[in-house]
């Protein structure tokens, strides 16, 4: 199991290239991958994309490539100076001071931003090339994204496992205390019965219709049974190594759904703080699922 937050670097030199790869995740409920890199190597993005995928199924991926030229190769760039168009500058604006009757004066910020003043040769990132210096560099951070996101993973299975336990006791408890209810519900109705003046026999048949209809009513053994039967699920999700996130954030909401019916069916004080307390639990659990691959 893998959480959805990991950080991975790492870089690698060709023959003439130096590349610099970090990918950084995030909790989304989608695949959503960001790439930071060269405009002249778009071109390489999707084939990228498709291998970052084999890796991360889910949440927001930034990836970020810089690209260094190897060696002396950096002295192969050149800078080009237009001085027509620098001295064109220049007497605009003293023709722009003669006009507004003050000094005006030109500063090197105004020359850089002139567009064509100053420029430089192109880098020209060859992607054949390129791509020989990222592919392993790429390889590489995510290696160490996985590795980073399979020990936070480990911590979140971990806690998930220790709060599953604590939500199994308590539908545990739920199923002890269940039995109960009826009986309870038949002696307190009979008493109310006595101390209204009205002596029915506990075997009297009108008190047993309608006992039986309160039992029918309350009976919570379905939404047990199924809680039972989703807790092993989730065990089984947290084991398997395929990514579980999804599965798991419908297991939760599923699993609330059976103690909402039970907090509503149950008509019982003490089972009605049992679902109050696995609700609270089931609410930390869901939001320990949300950072799940």
């Amino acid at each position: 199991m893998q959480s959805m937050t990991g950080f991975g670097r790492a870089e690698h030199a060709s023959e003439q290239i130096i590349a610099r790869v970090e990918v950084a995740t995030v909790n989304r409920k989608q695949a959503d991958i960001h790439f930071s890199l060269p405009r002249e190597l778009g071109s390489l993005e999707a084939g990228l994309r498709k291998r970052i995928l084999t890796a991360v199924s889910r949440g927001r991926v930034n990836v970020s490539i810089h690209l260094e030229r190897a060696g002396s190769s950096q002295e192969a760039l050149g800078i080009h100076l237009d001085t027509a168009r620098a001295q064109a500058l220049d007497a605009a604006f003293e023709k722009l001071s003669a006009s507004l009757q003050r000094p005006i004066q030109l500063s090197a910020h105004d020359f850089l931003r002139t567009p064509g003043i100053i420029s430089f040769d192109d880098a020209g990132w060859d992607p054949e090339a390129a791509l020989k210096a990222i592919e392993p560099a790429l390889e590489a951070a995510l290696e160490k994204l996985i590795q980073m996101r399979s020990a936070e993973g480990a911590d979140l299975k971990a806690d998930l496992l220790s709060r599953l336990q604590i939500l199994e006791d308590h539908v545990t408890l739920i199923a002890e205390i269940s039995p109960q209810v009826v009986t309870r519900q038949r002696e307190l109705l009979h008493k109310r019965l006595s101390d209204a003046g009205i002596e029915l026999d506990l075997n009297d048949e009108r008190l047993l219709k309608e006992i039986a209809l309160f039992a029918e009513r309350c009976d919570i053994s379905e939404e047990t049974t199924r809680l039972d039967s989703h807790l092993r699920r989730f065990r089984e999700f947290l084991d398997s190594a395929d990514p579980a996130g999804r599965s798991l954030d419908f297991l939760c909401q599923e699993i609330n759904r059976e103690f909402n019916t039970i907090g509503s069916k149950a008509n019982d004080a003490e089972i009605g703080q049992n679902v109050v307390s696995a609700k609270t639990e089931l609410e930390k659990i869901r939001e320990q699922v949300q950072n799940i691959e």
